[in-house]
């Protein structure tokens, strides 16, 4: 079957009436998936695809945008359906027509509210992906092992295999051996995450409603949220001290935003190589002048 006339017949299954595609238009801004608006029978649909091996990804997808649905905080495009289809595994979901600029307090506010929806532990039920690369999520009860072991610890490993430079391992293993006292005297919420929360997974609906996308769900700090960002862009004024407002930031968090964000540095050097090993080890360097 035509991936196209696949993809009609699991949405036509899903909402219960027949649906054709009369025009499917790409769609730029991502780096992994292609994606497209398509359209038909006065609806309209946006729909991510890769290669077929990549459907577990949109599975945890989908399973990560109906958890942050569920916290009934902030806007999330809602997953349709999935599957594979010729040679491609695909992610149907909602279209929402973004507006630009969301309301920066309001986005904090919101962003609070579902911070506070939290668990007893950290991780998830399953795994997911940062970017294209392995997320593992596995269940603790330790905030502190659960980064060393399941975040920190596992970038590391990957990027000795992809050969970034010893002295980067070495500082990165004593920041791994270090970092629990950036967390004295603080006990840890495990607070639901989008886990990849930079300027390009957020934005506004045609109303300025904030509006939040492809997650790398788990459960874990409200701080690296935050942190990421701050990384790649900066939400609007205003966006912060209503956030504190709803859920309060310790003093530590400008140091411990370095830890969060050496996470997904050391991702990137992993899936793009270049400059992004001497910036992981700038932040390495900015951790053991405080643990040190």
């Amino acid at each position: 079957m035509n991936f196209w006339k696949h993809v009609e017949q699991a949405i036509s299954e899903e909402i219960g009436e027949p649906f054709s595609i009369n025009d499917h238009q790409g769609t730029s801004g991502g780096c992994i998936n292609e994606s497209w608006i398509i359209t038909g029978d006065k609806r309209e649909f946006f729909i991510k695809s890769n290669r077929p091996e990549r459907l577990d990804m949109f599975i945890a997808e989908a399973e990560g945008l109906k958890t942050l649905a569920d916290t009934a905080a902030i806007r999330v495009p809602t997953p349709v359906c999935w599957g594979s289809g010729e040679d491609r595994s695909y992610l149907v979901m909602e279209s929402i027509r973004m507006g630009g600029a969301e309301d920066s307090r309001l986005f904090g506010q919101q962003l609070a509210q579902m911070h506070l929806a939290t668990k007893p532990q950290y991780g998830w039920f399953r795994g997911n992906t940062i970017g294209s690369t392995a997320q593992v999520n596995g269940w603790l009860d330790n905030w502190i092992e659960f980064w060393r072991h399941q975040r920190l610890g596992y970038q590391l490993t990957l990027a000795k295999h992809k050969g970034i430079a010893p002295i980067i391992i070495d500082k990165g293993e004593l920041v791994k051996d270090k970092f629990p006292a950036l967390f004295a005297g603080r006990q840890v919420k495990a607070s639901p995450l989008h886990g990849d929360l930079w300027s390009g997974n957020w934005s506004g609906d045609a109303q300025g409603n904030p509006v939040i996308y492809d997650p790398a769900f788990y459960y874990g700090d409200h701080e690296a949220d935050l942190a990421m960002m701050e990384l790649f862009g900066s939400p609007g004024r205003g966006f912060l001290s209503a956030y504190r407002d709803v859920f309060p930031v310790d003093s530590g968090y400008p140091v411990r935003r370095h830890l969060y964000n050496l996470y997904h540095i050391l991702n990137h050097f992993n899936l793009f190589g270049g400059g992004y090993g001497g910036q992981a080890e700038r932040l390495m360097d900015k951790l053991l002048a405080e643990l040190l």
